[in-house]
């Protein structure tokens, strides 16, 4: 029984999708209980996996009216505790690009098959996933809205780019058609403020739709509750910004 408010429920859980080149991994999906139909958002964790954090902000985005969908982008690499899998990804030079893509593209097939998805695809990423992120908008046409938290190696000179991350994602710039919000902590040392300022640089040349909020007094990672750079009042500011970007592109015809 519910007094004077509407009432509120979620479901999340391990679902099984097919990733690139048809490979099945696991997601983490939440979702909001009732018909919808609701706006998905595809969460790509940070380089130390596919965590608890990142599931709980997973069920964030359900509690406000998306599914969330967060693909293990290091389930390839094997079973075993995140930090332990994700080492065996760094040693090998990370998530190869053409591979997340792909795994990116199968997560937004999986939330369009579903009867409660209102075809709407939107995209954050935090640390290596906010890269992914730029990436991923530089490379897939249909992405509705996207979110670069703090993604570092956006901007990549010749002798950082490897086999398994070819290309710079700045250089994907001129392809975005996505509207881009990006998320940065003033005293991150990846991506400095000059990164990001060259990054605007490059957008704003493209004549792209793009907002940057820079956070003074905040590093890398400041949205993560369970480390010491996590800070609240600056967490919470841009938190809101993300609903804001969201509610306007995902949640309106």
């Amino acid at each position: 029984m519910t007094t004077g408010r509407e009432y509120e429920g979620l479901m999340a859980e391990t679902v099984t999708m097919k990733g690139h080149d048809g490979d099945e991994i696991i997601a983490y999906l939440a979702r909001p209980l009732g018909a919808g139909p609701y706006p998905g958002v595809i969460v790509l964790h940070h380089m130390p996996g596919w965590d608890d954090a990142t599931k709980e902000i997973t069920r964030k985005f359900a509690h406000y009216g998306y599914i969330g969908i967060d693909p293990n982008l290091h389930f390839r690499e094997g079973p075993g505790a995140p930090d332990d899998v994700a080492a065996v990804s760094r040693a090998a030079g990370g998530v190869p690009d053409d591979r997340c893509v792909g795994d990116v593209e199968g997560a937004m097939r999986h939330l369009r098959s579903l009867p409660y998805c209102n075809g709407k695809i939107g995209i954050i990423g935090f640390c290596s996933g906010g890269r992914q992120v730029y990436l991923s908008v530089g490379r897939i046409a249909d992405l509705d809205a996207a979110v670069d938290c703090w993604g570092g190696r956006v901007i990549a000179s010749a002798d950082q780019l490897t086999e398994q991350q070819p290309v710079a994602p700045i250089d994907l710039t001129a392809n975005i058609q996505a509207p881009l919000l990006g998320i940065f902590g003033n005293e991150d040392q990846s991506p400095t403020p000059e990164d990001v300022n060259a990054t605007e640089e490059e957008l704003k040349k493209h004549g792209k739709t793009y907002e940057f909020h820079r956070y003074d007094g905040a590093g890398h990672g400041f949205f993560a509750v369970d480390r010491p750079g996590y800070r609240p009042v600056q967490a919470t500011e841009a938190w809101g910004e993300v609903w804001k970007w969201f509610d306007r592109y995902l949640k309106t015809d």
